[in-house]
């Protein structure tokens, strides 16, 4: 059965117009290429959306973690400003005053005579291997004791 164009059909149709009952080509073509397209857009938004992230992730925890929360507040709340927020700070080396600070409470708490608090980042004194106690003479620790008060004192 030979089928013929409609009446009103110009003889020489496009190769894309598909008989009825066939697949057309040029539709899944269509498709694929879109939802190659739609992936990769995505992709290229969600990279320059974690840009800061990427940045900061070579600077201290503190401002990482301040430019991740950003980064999702921007995400998530489709407000761009976080975003740009977020880029300058993770732009920028923030100094380091905990470090300083730290050495400084340390010292006065030694010249103070007041055992140090153990920082979490160290290992706990004692961590290594257990050494045995040094039986000295009793004499020579009070003397001792009493050099490192008269130093505390003439720093006071």
């Amino acid at each position: 059965m030979s089928e013929s164009l409609h009446p009103a059909a110009p003889h020489h149709l496009p190769s894309f117009i598909t008989a009825p009952g066939d697949t057309d080509v040029l539709m899944v073509v269509v498709g694929i290429v879109l939802v190659g397209a739609v992936l990769a857009v995505g992709n290229i938004y969600l990279h320059l959306h974690t840009l800061p992230e990427r940045k900061a992730h070579k600077s201290q925890k503190f401002q990482f973690e301040i430019v991740a929360v950003l980064g999702l507040l921007a995400l998530f709340t489709h407000n761009h400003l976080f975003w740009v927020i977020g880029l300058f700070l993770a732009m920028i080396d923030l100094p380091d005053f905990s470090t300083p600070l730290r050495k400084i409470a340390g010292s006065v708490e030694k010249m103070a005579g007041v055992a140090p608090e153990q920082d979490p980042t160290e290992p706990p004194n004692g961590a290594g291997a257990a050494q045995p106690p040094v039986v000295g003479d009793a004499k020579a620790e009070s003397v001792k004791a009493e050099s490192a008060k008269s130093e505390v004192a003439g720093h006071a």
